[in-house]
Order: C-alpha cells, then structure tokens, then sequence
C-alpha cells in the first residue's frame, strides 16, 4: 500500500454509539445522535449514514470540479445515496449510489465520463473501492 502523505486530519467523537452522541475536536459540528426509525430507532436525530452521505457527495463535488475541466459546474448537484443493510444476521453493510446532474455538460455521455474521471480521483472512492458496492451515475 502506497504511504499517505498527510496534509489534514479530522478528529470525532462518540459516545453511546448510535443512540448517543457525536462532536469533532474543534466543535464545529456536536449532535446527538439516534437510529432510523427503519431499523428500530426513532429516527429522530441525524445517524451515520446521513453524516456519510453527506461527506461523500461533499467530497466527490471536490473530485467533480478536479476533473472538470472547461465544463462549468455551475448548478451542478450530487447526491449521494448510503444503504444500510445485512449480509444475514449480525452482519451489518453499506452500499452508496452517487447520482450526478452536471446541466452544462454537452451531454449526458460527456456528464457519465466526468463522474467516472471523479470516481477514480475522489479521496472517498478510493477508500470504498473495493471494500462496498459503489455505483455512480450521470443524470439528467
């Protein structure tokens, strides 16, 4: 495995897991926390996924406006969708579909070969590769 140069660390956290509580070191984001009503909590507070979600969408648009090129992202929106499911009993897993709209791409081939472009750049993908089911997708 290459060796990772650092140039960022970010720092959380939890305790009571998902039924209690999550803060970064700096204090910049401090919520409580709770399960999906789907399984078995109330779903009244954010959870994992959501926090996941949105770090992934974030950080694929950063991998998106790399490889942009001249294709202007200007209402440019991904959306980052993680499901939480089972492999049988006790065992837990994710998968993650990205939808991409990219209005001023020439087309939507061209929008499909630049989240690709992003997908093998993102720092997220990277991490996922591999490990869970990743399916990203250029949409109109």
């Amino acid at each position: 495995m290459e060796k990772l140069n650092i140039d960022y660390t970010a720092v959380a956290i939890n305790t009571g897991g998902r039924k209690g509580h999550v803060r970064t070191d700096d204090g910049k984001l401090d919520f409580d926390v709770s399960m999906p009503k789907e399984i078995g909590g109330d779903g009244e507070k954010t959870n994992p996924e959501q926090f996941f979600a949105a770090a992934y969408a974030s950080c694929f648009g950063g991998a998106l406006g790399a490889v942009a090129g001249k294709t202007s992202l200007k209402d440019s929106e991904i959306k980052a969708k993680v499901h939480l499911g089972n492999y049988g009993p006790g065992s837990f897993g994710l998968a993650v579909d990205i939808e991409v709209k990219i209005p001023q791409a020439e087309s939507l081939e061209n929008a499909q070969k630049l989240v690709e472009a992003a997908h093998e750049v993102c720092p997220y993908s990277k991490a996922t590769r591999g490990n869970i089911e990743v399916n990203v997708k250029a949409v109109e």
